[in-house]
């Protein structure tokens, strides 16, 4: 762990979420000698993929990688280049002006030039009693992350917007049967979307229909695993589907409660940026991975991310704040 710096000092960067994007900014950051203090969080410190079993996907990896040691490796490399890392939410941001603050959980300010916003987006769910117990044991947010672990096997997808019917889809390639779960009477997608799922062979849709319950059963370590979901139509029919894996996509809503009222945000609720760069509308913030995407979501387009922003930081503090003190002087 680095040496701790006293809360008054006004430090380069503070970078607000961890995850993929913060971590990576830290990393960048940290290998800048800007020395970035990361407020990484209390209840979820680095992000979704604490809750994924097997990463399968990120380069790097040709056997995969669990989750949480991903993100570990992601932590320790941050401290090596200096990172100071606290696990406190921020409560309060004070983005205006030449000099930021940030209030973390524990009630400490701390002060900063710059401040890198990485605060990610929480999967919509479906409130079920064991949903979170099962969530990377049979329970996903995500068909690109985890499609691959059902190859012929019967899965369910709930949703009936463009992102369920792009997860039913994407499933085709691995499961023998995908169930499409739909609650209205119809689909929402774009009609081109539409018309792949209702034209595909291995796609079920079942219309006017939601998720009663999820099946489990307990292993030996303890844990759950799935074995099915009941489902509940208008008339309330009860119905046993024998799938081994729940997709839910039902949308995503990005953490960006502490900038309302200070950043612009996008019509999808994202913190809008400055085209492909971290910039957004107050100079010296900057945002990245999940609370800026909409569309990807993914941890390799999030750490990307993670990289402009430091990046932007550097630019930033090397041409901006200087230029800002000579004004100051002037």
């Amino acid at each position: 762990m680095s040496t701790s710096l006293p809360a008054d000092t006004i430090r380069d960067v503070i970078i607000v979420g961890s995850g993929p994007a913060g971590y990576t900014a830290g990393i960048y950051t940290g290998r800048a000698n800007l020395k970035p203090l990361i407020l990484a969080g209390m209840l979820e410190p680095g992000g979704e993929l604490m809750k994924t079993t097997e990463v399968e996907n990120y380069p790097g990896f040709p056997e995969g990688i669990d989750g949480p040691d991903l993100m570990a490796n992601f932590e320790a490399q941050a401290e090596r280049f200096g990172a100071e890392i606290i696990f406190e939410e921020a409560t309060d941001l004070d983005l205006d002006g030449p000099v930021k603050k940030v209030t973390a959980s524990d009630g400490e300010v701390y002060l900063a030039r710059s401040v890198i916003i990485s605060t990610g987006s929480a999967h919509r769910k479906l409130s079920l009693p064991n949903e979170s117990e099962l969530s990377g044991r049979g329970v996903s947010y995500c068909a690109t992350c985890d499609g691959s672990f059902f190859q012929d096997k019967e899965v369910a997808v709930v949703g009936g917007g463009d992102s369920a019917a792009e997860e039913a889809l994407f499933l085709t390639k691995f499961a023998k049967a995908v169930h499409l779960i739909v609650r209205g009477d119809q689909l929402r997608a774009s009609k081109i979307m539409a018309d792949r799922v209702l034209s595909h062979p291995k796609i079920e849709v079942l219309f006017n229909t939601q998720v009663a319950a999820i099946a489990s059963r307990q292993l030996v370590d303890g844990q759950e695993s799935m074995i099915g979901i009941k489902t509940a139509d208008r008339s309330g029919n009860i119905e046993h589907l024998p799938v081994q894996g729940l997709f839910i996509a039902i949308g995503n809503d990005p953490r960006t409660n502490l900038v309302k009222g200070q950043l612009e945000l996008t019509e999808a609720g994202t913190i809008a940026v400055q085209g492909r760069t971290s910039k957004t509308n107050l100079p010296g913030v900057f945002a990245a991975g999940d609370v800026i995407d909409p569309t990807y979501r993914q941890a390799i387009t999030a750490a990307a991310s993670g990289c402009v922003a430091a990046q932007d930081v550097e630019h930033f503090l090397a041409n901006t704040v200087p230029a800002q003190l000579e004004a100051a002087t002037a």
